[in-house]
């Protein structure tokens, strides 16, 4: 997902772009089959939803923190951690 595109542009104060990666984040999760997922990772990629109420800290701190737990998940289900 382009979570890690939209903390490190929030990061940068590049607020246009992370406004764009957010959307594309927000297009990739609906393309989830989420009921092949545990109900951890469930909420996880549900949360997503609702990074744009967020304050622009917490939003970067939240899509970094998402990213890379989304990232660790795939990378264990798929046998390569």
């Amino acid at each position: 997902m382009d979570l890690k595109r939209v903390a490190l542009g929030l990061h940068g104060k590049s607020y246009r772009t992370a406004e764009i990666f957010l959307k594309e984040a927000k297009k990739r999760k609906a393309e989830v089959d989420m009921s092949t997922l545990p109900p951890y990772m469930q909420k996880m990629v549900a949360a997503i939803d609702h990074l744009d109420t967020e304050g622009r800290e917490a939003q970067a701190e939240d899509a970094l923190l998402y990213s890379t737990r989304i990232q660790n998940y795939v990378l264990y289900a798929s046998g390569v951690l």
